[in-house]
């Protein structure tokens, strides 16, 4: 059960991302000569949360044959990981901005607090299904280190490297 929902919130959130793309959202207006480089990485976050919601899947199927236990260790580690990561920073955030320490409170609305609880509620069922398949398959330790410090990795990745390639290919505009 909950593998299937979190494949589903998975392939729920990746539709927006097809949505930005079939309506072409970043076509015009402020973000428009960074269309392309939107472009690649929302698909790039597709390809991401469809993996995340085979990694839920394969979780609990009786014997996938794609990876092997340890691989699918550090992927439900590092989903977890990435997730929890952050909602926390989302936390600090809001909570710095109820404290006046950053921005303004009119940015905490119900819509931002929704965000913040669907992240939260992913990373949870991330949770129970990381724990439940280390216990499950006899897990050594290094597996959840592996994943946990492989996601912070991947999302400097996806946020750091992959922008300034795409700057360097000519498809978003230098800084």
């Amino acid at each position: 059960m909950t593998a299937a929902l979190v494949a589903l919130l998975c392939g729920g959130f990746a539709v927006i991302n097809v949505v930005f793309e079939m309506t072409d959202r970043f076509g015009g207006g402020p973000y428009a000569e960074y269309a392309s480089g939107i472009a690649v990485m929302n698909w790039l976050v597709v390809g991401l949360k469809a993996l995340g919601a085979a990694v839920a899947l394969l979780s609990v199927a009786k014997r996938p044959r794609l990876l092997s236990p340890e691989r699918l260790g550090v992927l439900l580690w590092g989903a977890f990981a990435l997730l929890a990561l952050y909602v926390l920073g989302s936390l600090v955030e809001a909570i710095g901005i109820g404290l006046g320490l950053m921005g303004s409170t009119d940015q905490l609305t119900l819509r931002s607090v929704a965000y913040v609880v669907f992240f939260l509620a992913l990373a949870a069922g991330y949770g129970v299904l990381t724990v439940s398949y280390q216990r499950r398959q006899g897990l050594r330790g290094g597996v959840g280190v592996l994943g946990v410090v492989g996601a912070p990795v991947l999302l400097g990745t996806i946020l750091v490297v992959v922008p300034a390639v795409l700057t360097a290919l000519g498809l978003m505009p230098g800084l």
